[in-house]
């Protein structure tokens, strides 16, 4: 079933009817076709609810729909996960953003590392935000999300790790970290309720630097396994564990 995104203030539970506006019009109409009566799904990004409609009719910049029924099954992780991904070249973070939001990731930081290529001037980096919240969006509505993830603007790393200070775990693959076990240990303690912050370098990796600082601000650091992950690779693979234990923690 098709679902799409709308502000609250076009949920109106009283009189049981929704509205839908913008492009999403054109594409119900026009790109899917829908007839009055086929149902669909609307989210207002924000409380995790699933309203249930029937389309009633079409207007010339909307369509109006009627409500049937709410479902309040969040299926939104129970933690709070962000990802603060170091800026990789090309277009990896279009990829990385569709990824990470299908997993559960809460919000997506993207930081400028001392090893990044791309180097973004504000103008530049304001456009490429709002590209990025606009795949945020659509990876949100395909795999059926509660609420649409935030994708903040770019931050040095300093900046990064002074953000996630206050959240309950803290962690950084890295390539000399301690074993695996350590690593699984650590996964294994996480709860739902907690923020989790996790830290993926670019390309090349972090400078020492900012692993150290990191270290002293009370990020701990993981390790992957045995071989070198891309950094399109690498946060995947721990958002899957993260993912893994959270779920299966849930009563």
């Amino acid at each position: 079933m098709y679902q799409f995104f709308v502000e609250p203030s076009q949920i109106n539970t009283h009189d049981r009817c929704v509205t839908i506006q913008g492009s999403d019009v054109n594409h119900i109409r026009n790109v899917l076709r829908m007839k009055p009566g086929e149902e669909l799904n609307v989210s207002n990004g924000q409380d995790g609810k699933e309203y249930r409609c029937a389309i009633e009719a079409f207007a010339e910049d909307q369509v109006i729909c009627q409500l049937r029924f709410v479902k309040e099954d969040n299926v939104e992780l129970p933690s709070r996960v962000y990802l603060f991904q170091a800026l990789p070249k090309a277009d990896k973070m279009e990829l990385i953003i569709q990824k990470a939001v299908e997993l559960g990731v809460y919000r997506i930081i993207p930081v400028a590392a001392k090893r990044c290529v791309v180097k973004l001037d504000e103008k530049k980096g304001a456009a490429r935000t709002a590209r990025w919240q606009t795949i945020a969006q659509s990876a949100a509505k395909q795999s059926r999300r509660g609420v649409i993830p935030e994708v903040s603007g770019v931050m040095d790393f300093a900046q990064a790790v002074k953000l996630a200070a206050g959240m309950a775990v803290k962690l950084i693959p890295y390539e000399l970290a301690e074993g695996m076990d350590r690593t699984r240990e650590l996964i294994d303690r996480l709860e739902p309720g907690q923020d989790i912050a996790l830290f993926i370098g670019p390309e090349g990796g972090f400078e020492a630097s900012e692993i150290q600082l990191a270290v002293d601000s009370g990020v701990i650091p993981i390790t992957l396994g045995k071989r070198i992950l891309r950094t399109e690779t690498a946060g995947m693979t721990v958002l899957s564990w993260i993912m893994y234990r959270l779920e299966g923690a849930q009563p």
